[in-house]
């Protein structure tokens, strides 16, 4: 039986009416991929959003996107992002409680046939990311005690650089080379999901593959100078779907929305002249 785990990522929500940026409302845009994963042919297993489920940290905010998130009827995982608070997050969301009551919010859940380990890149208070001693001993331990099992991790900070400079200078600027070592000792690591990046991008990492997910709102711009300036737009939002049918991990990137189709690539009308 295939298992099919979706991952949502920066949803940058805020309290209703209040706009991201001074002109964006991100909540009709998680509405819509919302809607989009009710309507994918298979269901899915469960949902990890990557980080940066919230624009600032506060309660009204989290408050505000368990109403948006309330339609999905399978579980859905949380994980902090630069722009989240731990210690809120757990107030707003007691019934999670997989988020731990301190510390860095790190777990390891099943998901069909596939394990997720969520490992946590962030700095309170900074925007870049890390992964310090502690947490990538809490990573190895769990690889090692689920050797046996297809695993997928998940973080928020990409260990890689992406090119696009003013997001790489706010990466994951510690841990990343012990991470690569890390995952090059377990090769059934079958991925090493991020967000932070509001694209989607796949890098070969530690033997595995490193992939960000798009915004279901607004995108990074895509400018790969070293010194290209920090800016969004409104590219098309979308999300992804890792499928694990018992040999690989199979991974489509969705666009979120409504679109015409599907027809039938053939013509079972008669021929006109």
């Amino acid at each position: 039986m295939t298992t099919f785990l979706v991952q949502l990522s920066d949803l940058h929500i805020r309290e209703q009416g209040r706009l991201a940026y001074g002109r964006l409302d991100t909540a009709p845009y998680l509405q819509r991929a919302v809607q989009s994963v009710l309507h994918l042919k298979q269901r899915p297993d469960a949902v990890v959003i990557t980080g940066d489920l919230s624009d600032f940290g506060r309660a009204a905010e989290y408050a505000h996107l368990e109403e948006l998130l309330a339609p999905l009827p399978m579980p859905v995982y949380l994980m902090p992002g630069n722009h989240d608070d731990r210690d809120q997050l757990r107030r707003s969301f007691p019934a999670h409680g997989y988020l731990g009551s301190e510390g860095f919010v790190q777990y390891a859940v099943k998901v069909g046939e596939l394990r997720l380990l969520a490992l946590d890149t962030c700095v309170p208070g900074h925007s870049h990311g890390t992964l310090c001693e502690q947490r990538l001993e809490w990573l190895e331990a769990q690889l090692a005690r689920y050797r046996g099992e297809p695993v997928v991790v998940a973080m928020h900070h990409p260990p890689f650089e992406t090119l696009i400079g003013h997001m790489d200078e706010i990466g994951l600027l510690e841990g990343s080379e012990a991470l690569e070592a890390l995952i090059a000792r377990h090769p059934n690591v079958e991925r090493i999901i991020c967000g932070h990046l509001h694209r989607a991008i796949d890098v070969r990492f530690g033997g595995s593959i490193a992939s960000t997910a798009p915004s279901p709102a607004h995108q990074v711009a895509l400018d790969l100078a070293p010194d290209a300036p920090s800016a969004w737009m409104l590219e098309p939002p979308g999300f992804r779907v890792h499928a694990w049918a018992g040999e690989r991990l199979v991974t489509h990137l969705v666009p979120s929305g409504s679109f015409e189709g599907p027809y039938p690539f053939h013509d079972h009308g008669a021929l006109i002249d």
